[in-house]
């Protein structure tokens, strides 16, 4: 019994050294307070510029949401979601009326049609000799224009002639980009109904899903043909929003190397782009940007990359990017490089290499800026508002759920339409000290730190069990010299 409390303590024991401790807003050496909107269940954020500057690991593991309470909120992190946005335009649309012969078939009989070397219809007319004994209208001909790539045409709007009360007709709907063949898309019945005091009940329009076309026929199903004062399409184009960006400007310092300059960079700054702010103005400056690497490390992407033999042992520099930037003076303007787009790179120091032909010195060192795309941060606006954002610990592990979790059966239109949060100025947290900058993710020294407590935990235990095991034994054989001299005595 003794033997088996000894055991059970020492497991316990074990285990409290390898478990976390509680997760608490003051173990983060950074926070930002968040303004959520009221009343919303699950709240989008864009995660603040500030997170990347100082988080302490590179895959975002040490931020938390709290409530005011203290309590951890659940949250999903990813990317931002592709967003666009719906334009619509009003084009006027040329007419032509088609009199005498009926269009049917796949063409239009007994009709002549010139066009433009552009596709512009110039006329309709009825051919000699063949139009019905009636002159009648029996058709009309649109031409909608030549439309943009991003345009669709998802409806037409009709608007009858002065001083028509009332009118009821089935009409059909053609389309074509060559005026041979022809696609029909939609029927509609189009009707105008107007009361003694002038009030109008109208159906004006036909509807269709968007498409492009350049010209269409409108014929009679029922109803008596009618010669519309003007014909509206509607244009839909989708624009795509582009997400938010963050960028930091970074000052270098001389390298180890001849024509070396170094640029401190945190850690968790994902890079997607590039660029050099040179401080003269005429300046063009060929550079080589990269990174210093260990011999083990055997990079996934390379941007125009040089051949370059790596030594044996210790660090060797790995070229990502090799170009030239520039700032030239134009009739009073200036001509400046922008940013360069590159894969993903996250490193805690970038690497500017020169030519001697082209030497910097600390008089016209450039500035290195990089740009990033941040996540969006999507959680749930539980616990006790207000709510606060907090980032920086070495030891901290990734608690970052799927958002199927955290939003589950959110549909992907109702993801766009999250209501925004807002985040506040950054703070540092009174007593606890701001980690130094991280040289690799935080979490492979925290498990580390867990199978040290656990070996910890394994030799103590194992110390213990001798103990006990040695004792076990003296008592037994205590026991044995007992029963021998209680015999010698019988």
């Amino acid at each position: 019994m003794k033997a088996s409390l000894i055991c059970c303590s020492l497991l316990v024991a074990g285990a409290a050294l390898a478990a976390p401790g509680q997760d608490r807003p003051q173990d983060y050496a950074w926070s930002m307070p968040i303004q959520s909107p009221a009343g919303a269940g699950v709240v989008q954020l864009t995660l603040p510029r500030e997170v990347y500057l100082h988080a302490s690991s590179a895959s975002l593991a040490d931020v938390r949401l709290f409530d005011a309470d203290g309590k951890r909120l659940a949250y999903a992190l990813g990317a931002p979601p592709a967003q666009s946005a719906t334009q619509r335009t009003a084009i006027p649309v040329r007419i032509f009326p088609v009199t005498g012969a009926p269009a049917i078939g796949d063409g239009l009989q007994g009709i002549d049609i010139r066009t433009a070397d552009d596709g512009r219809l110039l006329s309709v007319s009825t051919r000699a000799g063949t139009a019905a004994a009636t002159a009648a209208l029996q058709a009309l001909i649109l031409d909608l224009g030549r439309q943009t790539q991003d345009k669709r045409i998802a409806a037409l709007r009709f608007t009858p002639p002065p001083r028509t009360d009332n009118y009821s007709a089935q009409v059909l709907l053609e389309v074509s980009d060559d005026l041979k063949q022809w696609d029909a898309i939609g029927t509609t019945t189009l009707n105008w109904l107007s009361n003694s005091d002038t009030q109008t009940l109208a159906n004006d329009s036909i509807t269709f899903a968007p498409r492009a076309f350049r010209y269409a026929r409108l014929s009679w199903q029922a109803g008596e043909p009618l010669a519309f004062a003007a014909i509206t399409a509607q244009a839909v184009s989708e624009t795509d929003i582009a997400a938010p960006r963050a960028s930091v400007v970074l000052q270098g310092t001389p390298g180890k190397q001849a024509n070396e300059w170094r640029y401190a960079t945190p850690l968790a700054i994902p890079a997607d782009s590039i660029a050099l702010q040179l401080t003269q103005t005429n300046t063009v400056l060929p550079v080589t940007l990269g990174v210093y690497r260990q011999n083990s490390y055997v990079p996934r992407h390379r941007l125009h990359l040089r051949h370059q033999a790596r030594p044996a042992q210790g660090a060797y520099f790995d070229p990502l990017l090799s170009t030239t930037f520039y700032r030239i003076g134009l009739d009073g303007k200036e001509r400046v490089s922008g940013d360069l787009a590159m894969p993903v790179t996250q490193t805690n120091e970038w690497v500017l290499q020169t030519s001697t032909e082209h030497p910097v010195t600390a008089a016209n060192a450039p500035s290195l800026r990089l740009g990033w795309t941040p996540a969006t941060v999507v959680f749930l606006a539980s616990g006790k508002p207000p709510y606060q954002l907090a980032f920086g610990n070495n030891n901290a592990a990734a608690v970052a759920q799927p958002l199927a979790q955290v939003a589950p059966g959110f549909r992907a239109d109702e993801l766009l339409a999250l209501k925004t949060a807002s985040a506040g100025p950054l703070k540092p947290n009174r007593g606890v000290e701001a980690p130094a900058p991280a040289t690799k993710d935080g979490a492979p020294w925290r498990l580390a730190a867990l199978w040290a407590a656990l070996l910890l935990g394994v030799a103590v235990l194992g110390f213990f069990a001798w103990r006990l095991l040695s004792q076990m034994k003296a008592e037994h054989g205590s026991a044995d010299k007992q029963e021998q001299e209680q015999e010698q005595e019988h």
